[in-house]
């Protein structure tokens, strides 16, 4: 296996062991510049996860670090894009939905990807180049390498029905996805509503749980980049609204436009 998927897969899961010893307790919430919630859950989680990181020598943008300047960033061929802990809105509501993100970016394009979901004890990995992405089950958060020897292939439904299983997001609705669901019916579809939380609806996409998810509301690049990696491997396209290119990485400004999975 690739040494730097294997670090990363690592780092997401003794992460998400370190996000349920904080799950399992009481916790404080504080709210960031942006009226994001944020956790000792989330620092403690990144803190681990670039102690994993650093002996890659490869640079780290995470929602938890300090930003580099792009000045210094643009020189960057490959980095690391990492969410610690994606969805801290469902953390907070203690329904599960929440993930860790890791992704490797060469020039603009993530090139494997990483999820984690620590409730579940679900692991979701990709190498975009095998075209191939797979998930399997690490009991009790304690990972070896023979577990991956589990790990089952996942792939997208690609039988065409008149229903369109469509992902939305539960805490970041918008009456832009909301009129694009419209349109669709009035295309003549049947429309049923999946909702999830945080990269779990790239997992759904990449493993054939849904038809598509459209998202008319703000990411930023670490809550996409593992799960476009995901969905690269089995053939589906994230794409820029109204462009037919995909999103792109370690941009000047870290905020991605619109984007559609299919």
């Amino acid at each position: 296996m690739n040494k730097l998927l294997l670090t990363a897969i690592e780092a997401a899961v003794a992460a998400g062991a370190e996000i349920m010893q904080v799950y399992s307790g009481d916790f404080e919430v504080q709210l960031k510049h942006d009226d994001s919630p944020l956790t000792v859950a989330d620092e403690r989680a990144n803190a681990v996860i670039n102690s994993y990181l650093v002996d890659t020598s490869i640079p780290v943008i995470s929602e938890e670090n300090k930003q580099v300047d792009y000045v210094v960033r643009k020189d960057w061929g490959t980095c690391w894009m990492v969410d610690p802990l994606d969805g801290t809105k469902e953390f907070v509501k203690r329904n599960g939905e929440f993930t860790v993100n890791i992704a490797l970016i060469e020039k603009g394009k993530p090139v494997l990807g990483v999820i984690y979901v620590p409730v579940t004890e679900t692991l979701y990995y990709a190498e975009v180049k095998t075209e191939k992405a797979y998930k399997c089950n690490i009991p009790n958060h304690v990972f070896s390498e023979d577990l991956l020897n589990t790990s089952v292939s996942i792939s997208p439904d690609w039988n065409i029905s008149s229903t369109l299983r469509i992902v939305a997001s539960k805490s970041h609705k918008s009456p832009d996805t909301d009129v694009f669901i419209k349109e669709l019916k009035q295309e003549g579809y049947d429309v049923e509503l999946v909702s999830k939380g945080s990269s779990l609806k790239f997992c759904l996409m990449a493993e054939g749980a849904a038809d598509m998810y459209p998202r008319f509301a703000p990411t930023m690049e670490w809550d996409t980049a593992a799960g476009h990696a995901l969905c690269l491997a089995v053939g589906l396209e994230v794409s820029q609204v109204d462009q037919d290119k995909p999103l792109v990485y370690n941009k000047s400004n870290l905020l991605n436009p619109y984007f559609i999975v299919q």
